[in-house]
């Protein structure tokens, strides 16, 4: 098979971290191949880098033997190499035609004026050819949620027709439909002889659609699997330099959790979302809520915590009303959402500020004094407890890796021992080896008494870690389940279809 991209000796530093260090990989036409490594490993930082996004310290590229070297991602897009990245890429203020072809505008410009019958219409087709049919070109992106708004990423970049498709975490965020479609999306590139970049940290799902996969760690290409080589232990020894130990998901059985109820929801009703849900919360009880999108599982979050106001119905927190986030947290309660970047953290300020900014009634001298000294003890004291990858806690939260990100979000919470936490997709975008550590902390405030409601997409993650689990369909319960040795991913689905 012909060479379509090759990175070779690319190096590259955020201050004294070294994200890449003399990284070189090939790919070919027709094939897909995948990425796979901790958070911080690289696979992001180099990929994004070939597709113009940022810029390399040393090192060379090709694109199907030419040097490559693309001023932007826009530069790099209309030259043939697109990417869909792990986060939220859209504008939400503009509409699902305008963020298709954002840069492009001018292509539809008659004279003074904007020719938006026809945007609305090529960005309508580009749409219904991934198979999003669904949504509709003239649309405020703002109002899609956050799958639907990958979807238009997709779109978008589809549009461009890319010889090199980078696939960076996408599927992480996508529903099986979602999913469906990038894998449509995927096998059709190949059958094409064109290439795939898959970033994924679902060992599963790359070995599944992989043709090859080449493991990162700490910055350095460790090694790469042909097809005939994948196994899953050979693979994750490579990704973290040692074997995993101990017990991935809970190995109990026992559930003990039938005492004190610490939340208490009757009867909430919002829009299309929730429709007279009730549920409780016992002390010490990881309680799992799955579904599928759009079932109401991340409103029901929202709504949890005070961020969104239901219609009507009521819920208690140890027997008292919660009106506002700021309620919310008074009575000890956090709150990690799916859409990180957006809503769980603030990219553009250091790991410090996101962190103390949830605490300031815990370290403030009288709630209004802040000592540098108090602060930075408050804080480091879970950089080092997480094991958050950084130079320091001054860094900026938006040159973290993925779960170094997600680890700040649950460190907020955390650093103010928060008592009863609302987990929305925690471990979405994380590898294994930051999984494993999530769930055993989650374990051990279990043990500790505290609670959680545990929002899911993944099926294996409810059932390893829920002492019960709640089927949300159309906005209401379709079944309680409890925890048992015996259920199975097929006991679970047949409630939300």
């Amino acid at each position: 098979m012909k060479e379509s991209l090759r990175i070779e000796n690319v190096s590259k530093r955020f201050g004294s971290t070294i994200a890449l260090d003399n990284v070189s990989i090939e790919a070919r036409d027709g094939e897909i191949l995948g990425l796979i490594g901790e958070n911080g490993s690289g696979k992001s930082t180099v990929t994004s880098i070939y597709a113009g996004m940022q810029k390399a310290d040393s090192g060379e590229m090709f694109f199907y033997g030419n040097k490559w070297n693309p001023a932007s991602m826009n530069d790099a897009l209309k030259q043939g190499v697109g990417m869909i990245v792990q986060e939220n890429g859209t504008v939400p203020g503009i509409s699902v035609a305008e963020n298709i072809y954002l840069g492009e505008i001018g292509d539809y410009r008659r004279g003074l004026l904007v020719d938006r019958k026809s945007l609305v219409a090529d960005a309508q087709k580009c749409l219904d050819d991934i198979g999003a049919d669904h949504i509709r070109a003239e649309m405020i992106c703002g109002v899609l949620d956050f799958q639907d708004r990958k979807l238009v990423e997709i779109a978008k970049v589809m549009a461009n027709d890319p010889k090199i498709l980078v696939v960076d975490e996408t599927t992480t965020a996508l529903s099986q439909k979602g999913r469906d479609i990038i894998y449509s999306i995927m096998n059709r590139m190949k059958n094409e002889g064109k290439t795939v970049i898959f970033i994924s940290h679902d060992l599963d799902e790359i070995m599944n659609v992989c043709d090859r996969l080449t493991v990162l760690r700490d910055g350095k290409i460790i090694r790469t699997f042909e097809k005939d080589e994948f196994e899953e232990n050979a693979i994750k020894t490579s990704m973290i330099g040692r074997e995993l130990q101990g017990n991935y998901y809970r190995d109990d059985y026992e559930s003990d959790v039938n005492g004190e109820v610490v939340l208490k929801a009757e009867h909430l009703c919002l829009g299309n979302q929730l429709s007279d849900f009730s549920f409780e919360l016992h002390k010490g009880e990881i309680l799992g809520v799955g579904g599928l999108s759009h079932c109401g599982m991340h409103t029901l979050g929202k709504v949890l915590f005070g961020a969104l106001d239901a219609e009507s119905g009521t819920f208690t927190v140890n027997g008292e009303s919660v009106r506002s986030i700021s309620d919310a947290m008074k009575k000890q309660v956090g709150y990690v959402a799916k859409d990180r970047d957006t809503e769980s953290l603030s990219l553009d300020a250091s790991i410090k500020d996101n962190i103390a900014i949830a605490g300031l009634d815990k370290f403030g001298v009288r709630n209004f004094l802040i000592l540098p000294s108090r602060e930075n003890k408050y804080v480091n004291k879970q950089v080092e407890a997480l094991s958050i990858k950084c130079s320091g806690a001054n860094q900026y939260v938006s040159a973290l890796s993925g779960g170094n990100k997600q680890k700040v979000a649950f460190g907020k919470w955390l650093a103010r021992e928060s008592e009863l936490l609302i987990l929305d997709c925690p471990t979405r975008g994380v590898d294994i080896g930051v999984k494993q550590a999530m769930y055993q902390l989650m374990y051990e405030m279990r043990q500790a008494g505290k609670s959680i409601v545990l929002i899911s997409e993944e099926m294996a993650e409810l059932i390893g870690m829920s002492d019960r689990l709640l089927v949300m369909k159309d906005g209401r319960l379709a079944k309680e389940l409890k925890r048992s040795r015996e259920l199975s991913e097929a006991d679970v689905i047949q409630y939300m279809i």
